[in-house]
């Protein structure tokens, strides 16, 4: 018998900097180097979104709203309350943010975008309730609106779900 992670009748990729918004049966998936996924979850209404961080800071750049850490909080607030979730129930999950061409040296885009990212979700007053974070390898993650899993596949290594 399948499981019911698998049971997901549409799926939306967030593509680097995009933040896709998911309800009921719906999953989102994205592949993760140093960007950070970010998943916030309100299980009352079964609605989700996930953003698929590529900076920590927009510092005045412009882009999408999901491309800077410091911007896709936010936006993600504001799609949840949209779709009827309250802030205070929200469950939030972090996956990536990988060393991917060095394990030190000035360049670590993924520890600045994890650092990022729990700064405005420390503003914004939500808790990390499960992470899977750093490391040298890329993930995928498939992340469930009905449930609020998110699946972490590494390539060598067993599944995870947070």
């Amino acid at each position: 018998m399948p499981s019911t992670l698998q049971l997901s009748t549409t799926a939306a990729t967030a593509n680097m900097g995009e933040i896709v918004t998911i309800t009921g049966q719906q999953m989102a998936q994205a592949i993760l180097g140093s960007c950070l996924g970010i998943a916030l979850y309100d299980p009352a209404n079964e609605v989700g979104t996930l953003a698929h961080v590529v900076l920590p800071c927009s510092e005045g750049r412009t882009g999408p709203p999901g491309k800077f850490a410091d911007t896709a909080i936010a936006s993600m607030l504001e799609s949840l309350a949209h779709q009827g979730a309250r802030a205070s129930q929200l469950i939030c999950k972090l996956a990536g943010g990988a060393s991917m061409f060095a394990n030190n040296g000035p360049m670590q885009i993924g520890l600045q975008n994890i650092a990022a990212a729990r700064h405005a979700l420390d503003r914004a007053g939500i808790r990390v309730s499960a992470e899977h974070l750093e490391g040298s390898k890329g993930r995928r993650i498939r992340f469930f609106a009905s449930t609020g899993a998110v699946e972490v596949e590494v390539a060598g290594m067993p599944k995870e779900t947070l």
